[in-house]
């Protein structure tokens, strides 16, 4: 197999936690004969430093003509006070619009070790198993017009969909069901807004090509109460925009950590891959940075850019046998510590590299 990835590590721990994904990706290439070709290019904060732009022409030149593109997080304190096009977060904006990936996949899941570490108690998320499918090109992130007028002190933004932008995305998410447990939830605010009746509707129609797939709705309000409630009773979370990056950063406390999740996005012309945390500043180079979603975003890049499903499930179950050791990042090792070892990013990166080197030999 041969893939071309272009690695994008952004700011604060992103280019830590990308180093640990990067160089599992290596030996998987190495071990099974793969030809994974890495280039590396700027983008975020790291970019407007550097290069003037959030999003240089030779980084996105790199991207469209990448298999896969793997970024680390975008963001930074001192970018506060630019214009919203000229913040790092803009340059992210860009390359998904350029890239047109329109399905954002964010799983979130817990086994009895993480679900210690959750806030909640465990016997709500031992088992919890959900897969966000998120409209990422669409909504207010994107819609027109949008403006903050100082002048007058007023701001707007538009929430705009079109039946096409729904159903696209929408049969996504039921094709991932079908290949799960045959249930997706879709959520809106159908109550109120009418771009969330046209969702529903539209949703209700990509249903009957899935008729295997029990389909329920729920507003945004009680479905961020239910995934608190019970997590464990959902499969395929359908979102638009704004809803699904809420509703999936939210299901952090199922894990117990943000920096637990991946992110792929597919349907474009190439797919990009993200951990779901942010750039984290506060703690960038001091090796406490989870470096784990940032793994995982390297299985999916297996999986959807390589077609290679045992590469992917080796890197999620070194993950989950990693954890079950005891082994822990900060971010994880609240709480009793008692049978846990505290392992820096790095540390943690190695000890994953080394289970899947065994898992791998051991097939």
């Amino acid at each position: 197999m041969k893939l071309k990835i272009l690695v994008t590590a952004g700011d604060g721990i992103g280019p830590e936690v990308t180093n640990e994904a990067v160089a599992i990706l290596k030996d998987i290439a190495s071990q099974g004969g793969h030809d994974f070709v890495f280039t590396e290019k700027r983008i975020g904060g790291v970019a407007i430093v550097q290069d003037g732009t959030p999003l240089p022409k030779d980084t996105l030149d790199a991207a469209l003509a990448a298999d896969a593109v793997l970024l680390g997080a975008v963001g930074g304190n001192e970018f506060n006070s630019l214009p919203p096009d000229k913040r790092p977060e803009a340059g992210l904006l860009a390359i998904r619009a350029a890239l047109g990936g329109f399905a954002n996949l964010r799983p979130a899941f817990a086994f009895k070790v993480l679900a210690v570490n959750s806030p909640l108690r465990p016997e709500i998320v031992d088992g919890a198993d959900v897969l966000f499918v998120r409209e990422l090109l669409g909504g207010l992130y994107f819609g027109k017009p949008r403006e903050w007028n100082k002048a007058k002190g007023e701001a707007w933004n538009t929430m705009r969909y079109t039946r096409e932008e729904v159903a696209r995305v929408a049969r996504i998410a039921f094709g991932l069901a079908a290949k799960r447990r045959k249930r997706l939830t879709s959520v809106d605010k159908a109550n109120v807004l009418e771009v969330s009746q046209l969702w529903r509707a539209t949703v209700d129609e990509v249903a009957k090509e899935f008729p295997g797939v029990m389909v329920e709705h729920q507003y945004v309000d009680a479905m961020a109460m239910h995934l608190m409630n019970r997590p464990c009773d959902f499969d395929v979370v359908l979102t638009e925009n704004l809803f699904g990056d809420i509703l999936s950063d939210e299901s952090a406390v199922i894990t117990g950590s943000l920096g637990m999740l991946p992110s792929a996005t597919i349907g474009g012309k190439v797919n990009l891959y993200e951990p779901v945390h942010g750039s984290a500043p506060d703690i960038a180079g001091k090796g406490l940075a989870n470096p784990l979603g940032a793994i995982l975003t390297g299985a999916l890049v297996l999986r959807h850019s390589g077609g290679l499903e045992a590469e992917a499930t080796a890197i999620e179950s070194s993950v989950r046998k990693v954890l079950e050791q005891g082994f822990r990042t900060p971010d994880l090792a609240r709480g009793n510590t008692q049978g846990i070892t505290v392992l820096s990013t790095k540390e943690m990166g190695a000890k994953v590299r080394e289970t899947v080197k065994q898992h791998l030999v051991n097939a």
